[in-house]
């Protein structure tokens, strides 16, 4: 089993910040990807931006300049530092890995989500 630990949600104002993090925990072999989608209600889950393991980020347009996404491979945690947040901010937010277990088998794990919120 393989869970994914979010934390670092909550209120902030607009032009303010917030920082995520999100740990895997279980059976990690490896992690190949990891990163954060967030989904507003009754929408499509949207990328946020995700770091793979050799190093390289995909970053949606619309965080570019002001969302940053690291990792700690040692502790298989990935973050993402969040500045002038907007007012459109204010959505769910996921974490999510793609990881090998000890099977050798690939799999995708979402975290529980956790809610930003961003007052004009």
């Amino acid at each position: 089993q393989v869970q994914l630990v979010e934390s670092g949600g909550g209120l902030a104002q607009a032009g303010g910040s917030l920082r995520l993090s999100c740990a895997a925990s279980g059976n990690i072999f490896s992690i190949s990807r990891m990163g954060w989608y967030r989904q507003a209600p009754g929408k499509q889950r949207e990328l946020v931006a995700v770091t793979t393991s050799d190093g390289s980020t995909n970053v949606a347009d619309s965080a570019k300049g002001r969302f940053t996404i690291s990792r700690d491979k040692d502790k298989n945690a990935v973050y993402l530092q969040m500045n002038s947040l907007k007012p459109e901010d204010t959505l769910v937010y996921y974490c999510y890995a793609q990881i090998m277990t000890s099977s050798g088998y690939q799999y995708q794990y979402w975290g529980q989500g956790t809610q930003v919120t961003v007052s004009s």
